[in-house]
């Protein structure tokens, strides 16, 4: 352990903060970048403390549930972010000074962090040694980090899939869409995405293997598509956007099927969300729906990481990422994912190692 206390030398500290709660649509004019100072060390007094330099931040849907206003005791994805204090989310970075244990100066950590150059983690039992530093270290903020948890835990742990099994993925381009599917191909099921533009759907056909794909945007009728692509129905319906396509979704389930509720992009923004007509369904087919949350599923990371790299390097599961460089880049690249700009998993480059 170390621990540069006060007297460490300092450094200028951009980070990402909130100007406002937020209604509706987000907008880049939401947020600002200031410029502040901090100390290379961990101050003194503090025992169980890592000062990381970020190198990657991660851009996720569930952000835009932090930076509304919910009445105490209201369910929200976490706490709200504070006005005027540094928003947070995964990162990637590297060990600058620790008063902690299992973490020294060096060492290479994906987990909460600060959206800014530099974050005093005071719980470091939210990071992660990275152990697979021959991979590009930016896929732990995707593949190898919460995403990539949160497609193998929702679709194998949820999911349970067999082989032959029918399959959906909705936003099967994202970050969580992407590696699902290609889970679901390993598992040797027949995989139908959808995405929101030409361009993905390709990558999802020519990229990540899906047996089909569409873009649902310039289809008129969600009904027909699904008769279309999927014709003897869905075993594993894995939703990331809730709304009319789970509403569709749910005529076309098969019996004892299963609908992996993992994220609901289609209604972070609306006032009053969609309601869905269509649950009667589940009821004599048996269909289950079930929703789940990745922080229940932390403890198997160290099982997932290995399986994942190994799939990695086994070219079983491929990574599209859409970087852009500098936190100034941020508060844009985190809009750009309700209007479905990125294409694969979107992270900000703050410093290369």
């Amino acid at each position: 352990m170390a621990g540069g206390g006060d007297d460490a030398a300092a450094a200028r500290n951009k980070m990402v903060v909130p100007k406002r709660h937020v209604t509706g649509f987000p907008t880049e004019e939401d947020m600002e970048v200031v410029v502040g100072t901090v100390r290379l060390g961990v101050p003194a007094g503090s025992t169980s403390a890592v000062l990381v330099k970020n190198l990657y931040l991660s851009c996720d849907p569930w952000m835009r549930g932090r930076m509304s206003r919910h009445d105490e005791g209201a369910t929200a994805p976490g706490l709200d972010f504070v006005i005027g204090e540094t928003m947070v989310n995964y990162g990637v970075g590297k060990v600058i000074d620790s008063t902690h244990a299992e973490f020294k100066a060096g060492d290479l950590v994906w987990g909460m962090s600060g959206w800014e150059e530099y974050t005093l983690v005071t719980q470091p039992e939210s990071l992660f040694k990275i152990n697979h530093t021959e991979l590009p270290l930016s896929y732990y903020t995707g593949v190898l980090g919460m995403a990539g948890l949160t497609a193998y835990a929702g679709f194998m742990e949820v999911g349970r899939p067999k082989r032959g099994d029918f399959v959906f993925v909705s936003a099967a381009s994202g970050a969580v869409g992407q590696v699902a599917g290609q889970l679901a191909k390993i598992a040797g099921c027949y995989v139908v995405g959808s995405a929101g533009s030409d361009e993905k759907v390709d990558l999802l056909k020519t990229k990540f293997g899906f047996n089909d794909a569409f873009n649902y945007k310039s289809e008129t009728n969600l009904t027909a598509v699904l008769k279309r692509c999927l014709p003897d129905g869905i075993d594993i319906y894995f939703d990331n956007v809730g709304g009319a396509t789970l509403d569709t979704a749910l005529l076309h389930m098969r019996q004892g099927g299963r609908v992996v509720v993992c994220g609901m992009i289609s209604q972070y923004n609306l006032e009053e969300p969609d309601g869905l007509r269509n649950m009667f369904y589940i009821i004599p087919k048996a269909v289950r729906v079930e929703g789940f949350n990745v922080g229940g599923y932390f403890h198997m990371y160290s099982r997932f990481e290995e399986e994942m790299a190994g799939y990695i390097k086994e070219e079983k599961v491929v990574v599209v990422e859409d970087v852009v460089e500098g936190i100034e880049s941020a508060p844009a690249a985190l809009i750009g994912l309700f209007s479905g700009r990125n294409v694969g998993k979107q992270l900000v480059a703050l410093a290369r190692e």
